[in-house]
């Protein structure tokens, strides 16, 4: 008879259990942590004597970039989407808006163009369905 190589039914095959704090990335971050001093004051120095790499990765790490804070626009919205563009367009290229919330508003109306465009086409099937229904019962 072939003896089983499966372990028994409520036996682990590993009583002590899987060795804490004993994995590469964890013993390469405890030995990175143990020196975070030592190499905070190392790139410190190099960005001070003029190393960019060094100074991009401080800054990058300690002082994260400024995310963009939308700013309260006014601008006129009677009119055709058309003409709704061409005043977005003109206060950008006026500088009262800046460029990047143009194009935002730009592409905010061409998204609302769909949605009309879609909805126009929906009621347009509708009709002809209806027109449909009335032609065969007739």
């Amino acid at each position: 008879m072939k003896e089983s190589t499966k372990f028994k039914a409520g036996m682990s095959g590993n009583p002590a259990g899987r060795p804490k704090d004993k994995t590469p990335a964890t013993l390469l971050r405890k030995s990175i942590l143990d020196d975070m001093p030592e190499i905070i004051q190392t790139l410190v120095s190099q960005a001070k004597n003029g190393d960019t790499a060094a100074a991009k990765i401080l800054l990058d790490r300690c002082c994260p970039a400024l995310k963009p804070q939308a700013m309260a626009i006014s601008l006129p919205v009677n009119g055709t989407l058309a003409e709704q563009g061409n005043e977005i367009i003109k206060a950008t290229l006026s500088g009262q808006i800046p460029p990047d919330i143009g194009a935002q508003l730009i592409i905010a109306l061409s998204n609302q163009g769909k949605l009309v465009e879609l909805q126009e086409l929906t009621q347009r099937v509708e009709k002809l369905e209806i027109n449909k229904i009335e032609l065969v019962s007739l």
